[in-house]
């Protein structure tokens, strides 16, 4: 059975990531972020949404677990900032319903939602420079970069929360990362 553990950025809706992979079959459960990855046996790592860098913990140190990552909302600017890319504030604060356009059809996580999507997303922090080695899968009026990929290293994000009943193809997102998992 594919196991997926979902790492506690302290994000209010840490709890509906791992029940969206429960609810699919997968195993999983919510690990503290000051849990050192060599502790964690995973076939892929979900790195939650959060209020912000300072709370963390040890969320970098997965990224080089050699498995699938999916980075949501801080999450995903975690993963951004590690692999140099740059984070900084949205110039539209808070939670909003936005039009998502998939820009990269053929990307393993998004991709299957071409050519659009409604999704509950907070903009407060985004990324605003993709780091080296990703491709730009996802694009709004209000965040360029609302999601990414680097194939290579199985590191894929997420600005937007598939975890949330607003987002309309949330758990199709859930079931693309399950697949990636699967399938490394």
């Amino acid at each position: 059975m594919t196991r997926i553990v979902v790492l506690d950025l302290h994000g209010q809706f840490t709890h509906l990531e791992r029940r969206a992979l429960r609810d699919m079959g997968v195993d999983t459960e919510i690990v503290d972020a000051d849990t050192p990855p060599a502790e964690v046996d995973a076939d892929g790592v979900v790195l939650s949404g959060g209020p912000d860098m300072d709370r963390i913990g040890r969320a970098r140190e997965y990224l080089d677990l050699e498995i699938p990552v999916l980075g949501i909302c801080l999450g995903m600017q975690v993963i951004a900032d590690e692999r140099g890319g740059r984070v900084g504030g949205g110039d539209y604060g808070g939670y909003a319903d936005v039009d998502v356009a998939i820009v990269d059809e053929d990307d393993p996580l998004v991709g299957s939602l071409a050519p659009d999507t409604r999704v509950w997303a907070s903009h407060a922090d985004e990324v605003k420079e993709l780091p080296e080695g990703f491709a730009h899968t996802a694009t709004s009026d209000v965040c360029g970069i609302e999601a990414m990929s680097n194939v290579a290293e199985d590191l894929y994000g997420v600005q937007w929360h598939p975890e949330v009943a607003h987002t309309e193809e949330g758990e199709a997102v859930f079931e693309n990362f399950v697949a990636i998992c699967e399938s490394a």
